[in-house]
């Protein structure tokens, strides 16, 4: 199986993020993602959440479950 490109792979991790869990970002929010993802799951959580306009300390619960989705997804992503 061929990789996908790293903006598809935001893409998809962004549309579970979306039906899964309700954060569907604003298209602006999604772009700067898919432009410049953040290299680790963290950065990566704490930034959806940021787009959200969300504190991530006053949600621990949900914070491990999108943690736990972004982290699912980019073990599966392609290194550089």
């Amino acid at each position: 199986m061929t990789p996908c490109d790293p903006r598809t792979e935001v893409r998809r991790l962004l549309y579970e993020l979306c039906v899964e869990l309700g954060f569907c970002l604003p298209d602006h929010e999604r772009r700067r993602l898919e432009d410049a993802p953040p290299p680790d799951a963290d950065r990566f959580t704490d930034a959806v959440f940021a787009a959200e306009g969300m504190d991530p300390g006053l949600h621990t619960r949900l914070r491990q479950q999108v943690r736990d989705t972004v982290s699912r997804h980019m073990s599966g992503w392609a290194r550089p």
